[in-house]
């Protein structure tokens, strides 16, 4: 969340970044609550000051009387306080973090400025399949079992894709923890809490996030949770910083509201495994740190030799906590395109700068040389999502005689260097 201090003093500003960003919240009732609960908080330090004065010298009828005044109206004030803090809060979290300078304004999200572009399209001298019709036919995915056993959006790996997610995952561990990333293995749960410090909406109905009924905890739709909520409460040694780790998860989402945007297959579905970077690090640090995540994400789809691009988000298109967000766009020979037809660019990764958004929600803080405690900064961004990395490689290595090559770097990856999926006997 924002400091509530900040929009005090920016509130034109931060009415201003609303408006750019899509998101609909009243910053004026915002202030006039916070006002408010000042007021009253200020009040209630009053009373309590003259009820301390007031039980150092001997009681009178005529002062027991004042004195029951007194806890009268701090009682009523913190009922009021108490009703404010809530409202508060709810609309402090809706409140988005600042834009970086150099992002573009604007309301369509689909305007997203292409950065840099890795490989040419994939060509091909005959008629490519999509990765549902190449998984049917080589033995791979099972969505009809899937969604006999858990329902729609929910699929079986079978054969060489169920053993390719591994090498998928040791391939990007690999990676990370050769850079210096500490490797982790996190829950799938976390508390409601966690969520919304870091900017998740778990709750209403355009929430991406599975809820347990009868608890405070929700299922992850991604470890940004879990590794943002792992150092909550903690001020660090500034010589500590950066904090860089890499986790693995299942990540689970509703999809509500997708029912307009490409999902055929495991392009958008309930459940898929993904590998995330995440870092805590000083405000100094943050601007480097978040072009080191996108120089990792293009180092792991250049090694597997994907056609992608780089996208920066234009305003329209930043989550709530983003201060910059950049994606990679793999090449999908079989996603159709605005034209109708086959081929195009689609979200594989992203990586977010939240600055000290998510901090200040979890209270995550380091010691400062002057010895002063200020909140670290968050960045995350995806190594690999399983599922999509695996639509890049089946559809951008398929060979016409139906087999798929597996890109070099996993091969070792797979029992006996597996560098093919063929077709079944």
């Amino acid at each position: 969340m924002l400091d509530i201090k900040f929009i005090r003093e920016n509130a034109e500003l931060v009415k201003s970044n609303c408006q750019n960003r899509l998101v609909d919240v009243d910053v004026d009732k915002l202030l006039e609550l916070d006002k408010q609960r000042r007021e009253t908080e200020a009040r209630i330090d009053e009373l309590r000051s003259e009820r301390n004065k007031v039980s150092k010298v001997k009681p009178t009828p005529e002062i027991i009387f004042q004195m029951k005044a007194v806890g009268d109206e701090i009682m009523t004030l913190e009922n009021k306080l108490s009703d404010i803090e809530p409202q508060v809060r709810e609309l402090l979290l809706r409140v988005p973090n600042m834009t970086h300078p150099k992002v573009v304004v604007s309301h369509n999200e689909d305007e997203n400025p292409v950065v840099s572009v890795y490989k040419e399209p994939t060509k091909f001298n005959f008629e490519p399949k999509d990765h549902v019709v190449l998984g049917a036919a080589l033995d791979l995915i099972d969505f009809d079992r899937a969604t006999k056993v858990t329902g729609a959006k929910f699929y079986y790996l079978k054969n060489e894709l169920a053993l390719l997610e591994f090498a998928l995952i040791q391939y990007a561990l690999a990676t990370l923890t050769k850079a210096g990333f500490t490797p982790m293995v996190t829950p799938d749960l976390a508390k409601r809490e966690v969520l919304e410090g870091l900017g998740f909406n778990p709750r209403g109905e355009s929430t991406q996030i599975y809820n347990i009924e009868n608890t405070d905890l929700s299922l992850i739709g991604t470890a940004e949770i879990t590794m943002g909520g792992y150092h909550s409460g903690e001020v660090f040694e500034k010589k500590s910083l950066p904090k860089k780790y890499v986790a693995v998860s299942h990540c689970f989402r509703t999809e509500a509201g997708s029912y307009s945007k490409f999902s055929k297959g495991i392009f958008r579905v309930h459940q898929f495994t993904k590998i995330e970077m995440f870092i805590y690090c000083t405000p100094e640090q943050s601007e480097k740190l978040h072009q080191e995540l996108l120089k990792v994400e293009q180092k792991i789809f250049k090694g597997l030799e994907v056609p992608f691009r780089v996208v920066d988000h234009c305003t329209a298109d930043l989550g709530g906590p983003s201060y910059r967000t950049f994606d990679l766009e793999a090449w999908m020979p079989g996603k159709p395109n605005q034209a109708g037809a086959q081929g195009d660019w689609a979200e594989i990764t992203s990586t977010s700068n939240c600055t000290d958004y998510q901090s200040r929600g979890l209270n995550i803080k380091f010691k400062d040389d002057d010895g002063s405690r200020k909140f670290v900064h968050m960045l995350n961004g995806t190594a690999i999502a399983i599922s999509r990395a695996m639509i890049a490689i089946m559809e951008n290595y398929q060979q016409a005689d139906g087999s798929i090559i597996i890109p070099k770097v996993l091969q070792k990856y797979l029992p006996g260097r597996l560098k093919a999926i063929t077709p079944k006997s």
